[in-house]
């Protein structure tokens, strides 16, 4: 896929207790229906996840995780077989069976911090890989935002993780900065504004800030409401330069896709 006009990944959690949408898609049909909507609004990935990692999320089982997300996998394989579908997880033993099952991308928030084996097991797969910053565990991760400088320390933490995936051949690795997680809000702020200085690394960029505390803490809202501030926010990800957009939203995130697209011709 062209990375070099903006693409837009739709969410889809299967999970009881994920911040916005946790409860909405636990029945497969339901959840069916969501990806069905998603690809017809424009989504270009789906990005399935049985694994809630907000602050202080329940932990789940392996067997449960794949209870979640391997059938609606399998289903989107029947019934939309060019869907391209991320697995959104930080366990190779279910990014393993994801791929199997018809996943094409795996999305690990931890960047490989929880499991040891993520990035043989992605090398082994051959197929793209989603490296996400994060510090500690969803249970930890609010506790471990300082830094010494905030930037340089990223940017080098990740770039340590690039280098490793790429003695291991693994030649499709997209960036994901990882807002909210192990950061402040100002600190999101900080990043976002300055997210050229990720392009070192020389990968895709991927962004989600789609509804999350950043957006709605700011704006003295809740969640719900928290849409149009998703949207510009989104819009200047786009103009620093970000690749993919992961959101809820995906009417939303396409039109001001279009909209960038069309400024910037």
């Amino acid at each position: 896929m062209d990375l070099s006009q903006p693409k837009v990944m739709g969410i889809v959690n299967r999970t009881p207790d994920s911040f916005y949408d946790g409860g909405k898609t636990t029945d497969l049909k339901q959840a069916l229906k969501q990806v069905e909507q998603m690809l017809t609004e424009g989504a270009d990935f789906i990005d399935v996840g049985g694994y809630s990692t907000r602050p202080n999320a329940e932990e789940v089982s392996v067997e449960e995780e794949m209870n979640r997300v391997i059938p609606l996998i399998e289903q989107v394989m029947v019934n939309f077989p060019h869907a391209v579908i991320s697995i959104d997880t930080f366990r190779s033993e279910v990014a393993r069976a994801a791929v199997e099952a018809g996943a094409s991308i795996v999305n690990d928030v931890s960047g490989g911090n929880l499991d040891k084996e993520m990035f043989e097991t992605v090398a082994e797969l051959k197929v793209p890989y989603i490296l996400m910053h994060m510090r500690g565990t969803p249970a930890t991760m609010q506790k471990m935002n300082t830094y010494e400088h905030l930037l340089k320390d990223i940017l080098l933490e990740l770039s340590v993780k690039v280098n490793e995936l790429r003695k291991l051949s693994v030649n499709d690795i997209i960036v994901d900065p990882g807002l909210g997680f192990a950061k402040s809000i100002g600190q999101n702020y900080e990043i976002l504004k300055n997210l050229t200085y990720f392009d070192f690394l020389d990968c895709p960029i991927l962004m989600g800030l789609s509804r999350k505390s950043m957006i709605y803490k700011t704006l003295g809202i809740n969640v719900e409401q928290a849409l149009n501030g998703t949207t510009a926010l989104n819009m200047v990800a786009l103009l620093n330069g970000a690749n993919i957009l992961r959101v809820h939203d995906i009417k939303e995130a396409v039109e001001t896709v279009k909209l960038f697209n069309t400024l910037q011709n």
